[in-house]
């Protein structure tokens, strides 16, 4: 019963001034020796982390300007790709006119020769085929002037007396 005497005194509404004491001294040893135990290291992790955290920002920052810069880089590379590829292009076509241009020249030149050519073959063969009909024609009349010669130059002196005077023709001219 006697400690029944004790606690039926005790109230939580009103504790007993040795008793905050030691609560308050305890508090105070343990809150000590949990802030060098575990408080500080606990904070310089935080710390840390929070540097590590920040750390990790600016490399991301650090990172995303970098893309966005190497972004820029691509595109102008691309437009100076497109560029080239114009300039490429255009270079082609105009050297495929060029080209199909110098060609249809020289076929024309070539046929403009071909045409001279002929137009000269065809004359050669033109006055090569007059000069045979000339000579055939010179030999035929030789030929008819012969046989009319003949006949009427029946006699050997009648035809020496002929062939005398036209060596003597002959010899003016």
């Amino acid at each position: 019963m006697a400690h029944m005497l004790i606690l039926a005194d005790f109230s939580v509404m009103k504790p007993d001034p040795g008793l905050v004491f030691w609560t308050f001294l305890i508090f105070l040893l343990v809150w000590g020796i949990l802030g060098r135990a575990a408080f500080r290291p606990i904070q310089n992790a935080l710390k840390k982390r929070e540097q590590d955290i920040q750390n990790s920002l600016d490399e991301a920052k650090k990172a995303r300007e970098d893309m966005s810069q190497l972004q820029a880089q691509n595109e102008q590379l691309l437009k100076q790709a497109q560029e080239e590829r114009t300039k490429i292009l255009k270079e082609a076509k105009d050297t495929k006119e060029s080209i199909i241009k110098e060609a249809k020249e020289e076929a024309k030149g070539e046929a403009q020769k071909i045409v001279a050519d002929a137009k000269a073959q065809i004359n050669n063969m033109r006055m090569e085929a007059l000069t045979n009909i000339r000579n055939e024609v010179g030999t035929m009349a030789v030929d008819i002037a012969e046989k009319m010669m003949r006949a009427k130059l029946e006699g050997d002196k009648e035809q020496e007396a002929l062939v005398a005077k036209l060596v003597e023709e002959i010899k003016f001219n």
